[in-house]
């Protein structure tokens, strides 16, 4: 009975590889929660008016949605309703948050971030620096972490902004907001949040960690794609921010555009779920993925960490297989859908920025894959995806001995 119940698991495990593969790509984005999709259908179709639209039923119904859905949203991070601004993602916050700050600027000044940011940022930094701004790129310690006093002494007299990532979006290492919001504070410094992988999963309060700016998105919370916000501080200070999208002035003058109803509803469903589940979500992807770990090290002592457990998203998995190149084996792990690095530059065939800044080699970088558990992962499809990459990561390491030994024996 055994021996049959082993060999349907086995044909089972096919037949699921041969549909789809196990997701493990959810720091890329996340599936939608059907309890935020029930949330958005209605928006899309009875309840389709423009939250502009001040004058019938139709637009109140919407601005009245829009409005539930910028307060729990404000509440989460500790926020005033009017310092969420709404717009198309984390990508377009982070260009409003810094191109903002420096169009408010006649001069050009300084400003500080560090390695591992995404590249989102890092490319609008690099964008006002063509246009004179200064631009200090601090480094990281090997586990991924920024030191705070590295910068507090990169702090000149002409510095007007830091921007540092809450969470790594590669290796998960959560950086020490709180230390750094309070040089900030005492330096008459903007402090700017990247917060996409920790919005909805890691506490936040923008007041007690001093932050002026923060970005995030719903589709890495089983929300969405397509809408985001930023936090914009309103007082102590007041941030004041260069319009990046004329052509309404809506929300308050800071974006305009008309607002996508279904998204916004869809956004505060997918906070509203993640804030009742964080805990025991946090203890379950934590779990998935020290079984992910060590079911991979069992069999291949010789993989390197990238990041940090203690100090890391619990749902971040980032290795180096050591001679191995990180795409051949996930073009071989055809049941498992996983990445090299950021989605965002997996067209870039060059070795992780984030994983160079930690210190590795090029050769080493080349072979760094990140794999990134969610919700609706299962501990049968992490069993499944260990046994998959064992069995590709021993199959090629094998072709690289026979390779060796053929070169000898010639």
């Amino acid at each position: 009975m055994e021996v049959l119940d082993h060999k349907r698991n086995k044909l089972l495990i096919k037949i699921d590889f041969m549909v789809k593969p196990i997701y493990l790509d959810n720091q890329a984005t996340t599936p939608i929660d059907p309890e935020v999709m029930d949330a958005m259908l209605p928006y899309f179709n009875e309840k389709f008016g423009n939250s502009s639209s001040v004058h019938h039923s139709y637009g109140s119904e919407s601005n009245e949605a829009v409005e539930k859905a910028r307060t729990i949203l404000a509440s989460t991070i500790n926020a005033q309703t009017r310092e969420i601004i709404f717009t198309s993602g984390a990508t377009e916050s982070i260009n409003l948050a810094i191109k903002g700050v420096a169009g408010n600027y006649e001069q050009k000044y300084h400003i500080i971030t560090q390695a591992t940011e995404h590249s989102a940022v890092l490319d609008t930094y690099r964008a006002i620096e063509k246009k004179g701004w200064e631009i200090t790129i601090l480094p990281v310690k090997s586990n991924g972490m920024v030191e705070p006093n590295l910068v507090r002494d990169a702090i000149q007299s002409d510095t007007v902004l830091v921007s540092v990532m809450h969470a790594n979006n590669e290796i998960g290492t959560i950086q020490p907001l709180k230390k750094i919001g309070d040089i900030c504070k005492r330096n008459k410094i903007l402090f700017f949040v990247d917060a996409c992988q920790s919005f909805g999963k890691l506490n936040i309060d923008v007041r007690e960690m001093n932050i002026d700016l923060l970005a995030a998105t719903a589709h890495k919370l089983y929300g969405p794609k397509g809408i985001g916000f930023l936090y914009a501080r309103q007082t102590n200070p007041r941030v004041n921010l260069e319009m990046q999208i004329d052509g309404g002035g809506h929300e308050r003058g800071f974006r305009s555009g008309t607002l996508p109803v279904p998204l916004i509803v869809g956004f505060g469903k997918a906070i509203d779920i993640s804030l009742k589940t964080m805990k025991t979500e946090y203890q379950f992807l934590r779990k998935l993925r020290d079984l992910l770990y060590d079911g991979i090290v069992s069999k291949h002592s010789d993989i390197i960490l990238n990041g940090s457990f203690e100090n890391g998203l619990p749902n971040n998995l980032n290795l180096c297989f050591p001679e191995l190149d990180s795409e051949t084996m996930i073009m071989k792990m055809k049941g498992i859908a996983c990445s090299a690095g950021s989605a965002c530059s997996s067209a870039n065939l060059e070795p992780s920025h984030v994983i160079k800044a930690l210190g590795r080699p090029n050769e080493l970088a080349l072979s760094a894959i990140r794999f990134s558990l969610g919700r609706f992962n299962t501990e049968r499809e992490v069993e499944t995806a260990i046994k998959e990459i064992n069995r590709v990561a021993e199959t090629l390491k094998l072709k690289k001995i026979k390779r060796k030994n053929k070169k000898i024996n010639h």
